[in-house]
Formats: C-alpha cells, sequence, structure tokens
C-alpha cells in the first residue's frame, strides 16, 4: 500500500532538509514516491500501476505518494515542473528522478535497477 506524506511525516520518514545540507535518507528500506496531483489526467491513470507494484514490494520497498497541490514546498525542494514525477529513493547513494507516468514494465525496471540491486550489491560486499 502507499502512503500519502505531508510535508511533516516526509521530513521524518524520507528526508529532513530543514536540518540536513547533504542527502541523508531517513528510511529503512528503498523507497520510491510518486509526486503527483488531483487534476492530472497521467498522474490518476498511473496511480493503478504504482499501487500494484506497492503491493509487488511489500516489505522490500516503501511506496509513497506526495500530492503537489496540497504540498507545495515539497515539490519545490525536488525541483518538480511536470507531473507526474517518481523519485526512485536507494537505500544508500542518491536519489535518482523519471518524469512521466512510466508503464508498468519500466517503472518495475527502474525499481531493480536503482533499488533492489544496490541491496544485493550491499549484501554481496558484506555490508
Amino acid at each position: 500500500m502507499t502512503e500519502h506524506l505531508t510535508k511533516e511525516t516526509f521530513l521524518q520518514k524520507v528526508f529532513n532538509y530543514e536540518i540536513h545540507q547533504e542527502w541523508a535518507y531517513s528510511g529503512d528500506q528503498p523507497c520510491v514516491i510518486d509526486f503527483w496531483a488531483e487534476w492530472c489526467g497521467p498522474c490518476r491513470a498511473f496511480a493503478p500501476v504504482f499501487e500494484e507494484l506497492s503491493t509487488e514490494y511489500a516489505g522490500k520497498v516503501a511506496f509513497y505518494k506526495v500530492d503537489t497541490e496540497a504540498e507545495q514546498e515539497l515539490a519545490a525542494v525536488f525541483g518538480i515542473r511536470s507531473i507526474p514525477s517518481i523519485l526512485f529513493i536507494p537505500k544508500n547513494g542518491k536519489p535518482q528522478m523519471a518524469m512521466g507516468a512510466l508503464p508498468k514494465g519500466a517503472l518495475h525496471d527502474a525499481i531493480e535497477e536503482v533499488l533492489m540491486n544496490q541491496n544485493a550489491s550491499a549484501i554481496e560486499a558484506g555490508n
């Protein structure tokens, strides 16, 4: 299941940009954040795909949504200029952004490549 983030929950669960200058992810598992808005047709079309993958990756990857209309400060912090915008945040390393409503296969591949392979690499390295 996806969780809708407010600024307050974002600061707790993802990144407290009010305290940290450098990126410091707060989560205990990788995450994907969908920046969206209710009025956005592509966002609404993408929502079921995002939900499906949140179920498939339950317990391995956290799935969050940020309503850019309600949380304009969060959208500004990440320079969101078009929606949907998808932010992939590995447990270690820098986040990566993708613009647009990704097809399910492309989103799945991005999760595997950006988030899951990094975990496998860390395990192989003994971390």
